[in-house]
């Protein structure tokens, strides 16, 4: 249980700020292709460009708002080798417990960069756990308003 304890401790201090900054990942649309057939949503506005530049409010084509959030494992470097241990001393399973909010301010392009930026929101006690609640905000590269912004909430054991 002590490793929990310095866990809880640590992340405890740094409630509010800003713990890490991606890389930037270019969009395309073959990623955003991929996604629409995984997923069904074969919606015009994703797939097909040269609607999407006549009828689209965007002039383009759109990621799916599911796909930049699922893009948040990739975006903030969270399975990267190396990282669990890095920012989970002592711990040896982190679960992925959910989302408390989601939004999706802005539009993703085919041609846009993305990176994500991970805040500290809280840390409290689950068990012989932690929770720890994040803030991800995805940025647009030249863009003031994020693309996504979730609270995500994970849980980590010793």
């Amino acid at each position: 249980m002590a490793a929990a304890e310095e866990l809880l401790t640590h992340y405890r201090q740094l409630a509010g700020r800003e713990v890490a900054v991606g890389d930037w990942l270019q969009m395309d649309q073959q990623r955003i292709d991929a996604f629409a057939e995984a997923t069904g949503d074969l919606q015009w506005i994703h797939i097909d460009p040269q609607r999407a530049a006549a009828e689209s409010p965007y002039g383009s084509t759109i990621a799916h708002g599911f796909l930049t959030l699922s893009l948040l494992p990739l975006l903030t470097q969270a399975n990267a080798a190396g990282q669990f241990e890095k920012n989970y001393p002592g711990m040896r399973l982190r679960v992925n417990y959910g989302l408390n909010k989601v939004r999706f301010p802005a539009p993703v392009r085919p041609s846009d960069r993305l990176r994500a930026r991970t805040t500290v929101l809280s840390a409290e006690p689950a068990g012989a756990g932690v929770e720890i609640i994040y803030l991800l905000t995805v940025e647009v590269e030249g863009s003031e308003k994020p693309a996504c912004v979730a609270e995500q909430v994970i849980r980590v054991y010793p």
